[in-house]
């Protein structure tokens, strides 16, 4: 009787140390293009959330994807290239993820799927001195000359409002896409452009950066829209890894340190905490 219960004895601790000691059996590493690393699609010129300062990549998403890959025991490889080029290059296979402030939209979640982590409302940014007399998303667009990013979600609803004017039987504004949101700014400021549109955050950075230069006109618009990592479509693992890794950055609060950093407002947060 006692050997039998010895016996039960061993197992019963042997168990425990199996437990103990073997984890990484129930949630297995995810899988990346690179081990060890998770290579991440960037366009790095949309501040605040991802652009360059003295060569070095920097800005609230540069910050919120090294504090998930941490959480991931993977290091961030951050891939620089046009906004145009996230998407192709993720279904190539060339990166894991893409983390660039990437609008929710019904066309990409057919192309790739999300993770969503911030919502964010756009403005209108015209020179400060107004001279096409613009006053908000309205009808003293049309007919006027809208800067946006090519492939960004700012050049949709430039798009839906060149529909938008034609159908009331307006002159439809002239969308002109360019490379990147600096190259949107520059076309503003050298008058080429009446108009950009642009992030709230990005809009509060832009203003604080050059004061009486540009002027935000009309209310904040789509304020509701999400951003969210990209991951290739099916890529359940991948998701599932950032999701819990993303929870466990907002439960620690490193999520909201960095909205305070970034001096973003507390509205753009998701997550109730």
């Amino acid at each position: 009787m006692k050997s039998s219960t010895a016996l039960r004895a061993l197992f019963a601790t042997a168990a425990v140390s199996f437990a103990l000691v073997s984890p990484a059996r129930a949630a297995a590493p995810v899988k990346t293009i690179e081990s060890g690393h998770l290579t991440y699609g960037v366009a790095a010129t949309f501040a605040p959330f991802e652009f360059t300062e003295n060569g070095t990549l920097t800005g609230f998403d540069i910050d919120l994807i090294n504090a998930v890959a941490k959480q991931m025991q993977l290091a961030p490889a951050p891939q620089n290239m046009q906004f145009s080029g996230l998407i192709p290059a993720l279904q190539g296979g060339r990166i894991d993820i893409i983390n660039s402030a990437m609008y929710i939209t019904p066309a990409r979640s057919g192309q790739v799927d999300f993770v969503p982590y911030m919502r964010l409302g756009d403005r209108i940014i015209v020179q400060a001195s107004n001279p096409a007399k613009i006053t908000g998303r309205d009808d003293s667009i049309c007919g006027k000359n809208i800067a946006v990013t090519l492939g960004g979600i700012e050049e949709t609803y430039a798009r839906a409002d060149v529909q938008r004017c034609v159908a009331a039987g307006k002159p439809a504004p002239n969308v002109m896409t360019l490379p990147t949101a600096q190259n949107s700014v520059l076309s503003l400021n050298q008058g080429r452009a009446d108009a950009i549109y642009n992030s709230t955050p990005g809009t509060v950075k832009l203003l604080a950066e050059v004061p009486n230069t540009y002027l935000a006109v009309g209310p904040e618009f789509e304020q509701t829209t999400t951003i969210g990592f990209a991951v290739p479509k099916g890529s359940a693992g991948m998701a599932a890894a950032l999701k819990d890794a993303l929870a466990k950055v907002v439960a620690d609060g490193t999520y909201k340190q960095l909205i305070d950093k970034w001096k973003l407002p507390q509205s753009v947060s998701i997550f109730n905490n």
